[in-house]
């Protein structure tokens, strides 16, 4: 509804420099949080080893971030407090940009809602002290500190009060200001960071110290300082580069899934983003692994020339743009899938630690032992596996010659309830699921035979004519040469139309409309379909799953190590296709553990 009077003409207004504050502090400012990231940020880009954050009632009243980097000449200090005023970039090039910040908001932002005071100290030069409080910018005074910069914020938004109703509980915003350091200490491993609540109880909330040696090793030492040592005791170091793009960081075994995307970390040039390209293409490279209600656990680093990607989309740069996604997303799931390939028979170490925690029941008396217990007189004669054969499900193998020191997953010992293998390695034990075993075995192979065979397409007697909208039609046949190659083969047909001439044989008959709208709807939502392959991949599925080793069905010794050795043979044969373990390693020291001989 229009609200103006009729006839008359609106007056255009110049806004004045505090209402022009205001308004960019609503873009880059969001929450305590926002402000912590931004300086932070600025602590980095001035080469700080050292950077301290105080916090008191969830960042709301006080956030003060301290750190030991180049400083602040004092005759800068009002200039760094001027709107698009930087030391990052010149202005000629806007996509050559090296640093977290750059746009030169944060600083008049944050003294624009709230009492900003700061205190640093170039090297070689005096130090010096400004203050501006809403927007009233103070004069610069001598001040006594150390080489570096402290920066001091009071009363967030108290000049911008409606803001602070949309604020959560100073748990919350102290939570969310917790989760951007550890983002990004994740980034910067040589870098010390402490963050600490000092209001009425003062405490650590989370502290890194600085990592030393080669690269890899620093990160892997400080991820297992943020994301915790189990993650990095099941995850795989990735290494890939494509077309000037350059992937490396961690990711976790797919037997180490989580419930929720919780524990996905992604990096642009240093830079933490939540960008949904790549997180598609890490749900894409593990689809074939997990299930649809677990999520992968990555921390991954991609580098490139700044040229190659632009960090200038959104004010708090937390999305990026790809000269060429396609690249992007090709070599995640490329990457990720190769690294996981070469895991092999791998599973994560979580899994025998749940196994271990279930065979522990809670103790509801003190614990007797056998030395302890009194003498029962003459006991009856020990009952052999002849006779217990009836009542339980079990067979003991001749102990055979191998050697299992040689051999990952060990030697076969028995097989208990016609399902699980029991095999003795040189540490302890592995425990074998042997009908979701072979399940995979058995897919792997199907996958194997159909990447190098083709996919074979059954020819449509009447092609299926799909009327789409421009654009839906014009993703479509863009992806033409990729869905063919899985049997799905399109032509225009005039006007918005596209022909289905052949559809996957594997399929069977298969509603082709129906089909082609679900990639349709993948191709706009993500950039990329799956749709078919993982219709393909999931008869592959059914078929291992009724041509593999029945549960209920009794294996000789050499059947046994057959599947064990076929086991390690095999890339991703720790999981079924469903993303479960396939079998438990128990170490002879757990095992000792049960039973209290330690």
């Amino acid at each position: 509804m229009n609200t103006h009077a009729p006839n008359i003409r609106p007056v255009i207004r110049q806004l004045d420099e505090a209402a022009i504050n205001r308004i960019a502090a609503g873009e880059v400012v969001e929450r305590p949080a926002s402000a912590v990231k931004e300086l932070v940020e600025n602590a980095i880009d001035a080469g700080a080893r050292r950077i301290g954050i105080d916090i008191a009632d969830g960042g709301k009243t006080l956030i003060r971030v301290t750190d030991d980097g180049c400083g602040i000449a004092d005759g800068d200090l009002a200039l760094a407090l001027s709107r698009h005023a930087t030391s990052k970039i010149d202005g000629s090039d806007l996509l050559n940009i090296h640093t977290f910040g750059f746009r030169g908001e944060a600083l008049p932002s944050l003294g624009a809602v709230g009492r900003l005071t700061i205190t640093s100290r170039a090297a070689g030069a005096a130090g010096a002290e400004i203050t501006v409080t809403g927007g009233e910018m103070g004069p610069v005074r001598p001040a006594a500190i150390n080489t570096g910069t402290v920066i001091t914020l009071r009363d967030l938004f108290y000049a911008t009060p409606a803001r602070l109703k949309f604020l959560r509980t100073d748990r919350a915003e102290g939570q969310a200001i917790g989760d951007v350091i550890k983002r990004l200490a994740m980034a910067e491993p040589y870098v010390r960071f402490e963050l600490r609540e000092v209001s009425d109880a003062p405490r650590t909330i989370f502290k890194a110290e600085a990592q030393s040696g080669a690269p890899t090793e620093a990160l892997r030492a400080r991820l297992g300082d943020v994301i915790g040592a189990d993650f990095i005791a099941n995850a795989i170091p990735i290494d890939a580069a494509r077309e000037g793009l350059h992937l490396t960081g961690f990711a976790a075994l797919p037997t180490y899934s989580r419930g929720a995307a919780v524990t996905q970390f992604l990096y642009v040039n240093g830079r933490p983003v939540r960008d949904k390209l790549l997180t598609v293409a890490l749900r894409a490279a593990y689809f074939d692994f997990l299930s649809r209600d677990r999520h992968p656990a990555a921390a991954l680093f991609v580098d490139c020339d700044p040229q190659l990607v632009d960090v200038n989309v959104h004010p708090a740069k937390s999305e990026v743009r790809f000269r060429d996604p396609g690249t992007a997303r090709g070599l995640i799931v490329s990457g990720l899938r190769h690294a996981l390939a070469d895991a092999g028979h791998r599973a994560s170490t979580t899994v025998a630690d749940a196994t271990l925690g279930a065979m522990r029941p809670e103790p509801t008396e003190p614990r007797v032992y056998q030395m302890d217990r009194p003498s029962l007189g003459p006991r009856p004669a020990p009952t052999g596996f002849a006779e217990l054969a009836q009542d339980f499900s079990a067979q003991v193998e001749p102990v055979v010659e191998d050697d299992p020191a040689d051999l990952p997953l060990g030697v076969a010992r028995g097989q208990v309830h016609e399902n699980y293998i029991i095999a003795q390695t040189a540490t302890g034990m592995v425990l074998v699921d042997q009908h979701a075993a072979h399940e995979r075995l058995v897919y792997e192979k199907l996958k194997r035979q159909m990447a190098e065979n083709g996919v074979p397409a059954q020819a449509l007697l009447i092609p299926e004519i799909v009327t789409l909208s421009a654009g839906d039609r014009a993703r479509l046949l863009d992806a033409s040469d990729d869905l063919a190659g899985m049997g799905l083969t399109l032509e225009p047909f005039g006007g918005d139309a596209v022909a289905v001439r052949e559809t996957p044989a594997i399929l069977g008959e298969v509603d082709a409309k129906a089909l082609v709208l679900d990639v349709v709807d993948e191709l706009t939502d993500q950039g990329s379909s799956q749709s078919v392959q993982s219709r393909i991949e999931a008869i592959l599925s059914r078929v291992a799953c009724h041509g593999s080793v029945r549960s209920g069905r009794r294996m000789h010794a050499e059947e046994m190590n057959a599947l064990l050795r076929e086991m390690e043979a095999t890339p991703h044969s720790g999981q079924c296709n469903h993303g479960r373990p396939t079998y438990v390693e128990l170490k002879l020291a757990d095992i000792e553990r049960l039973f209290g001989r330690t």
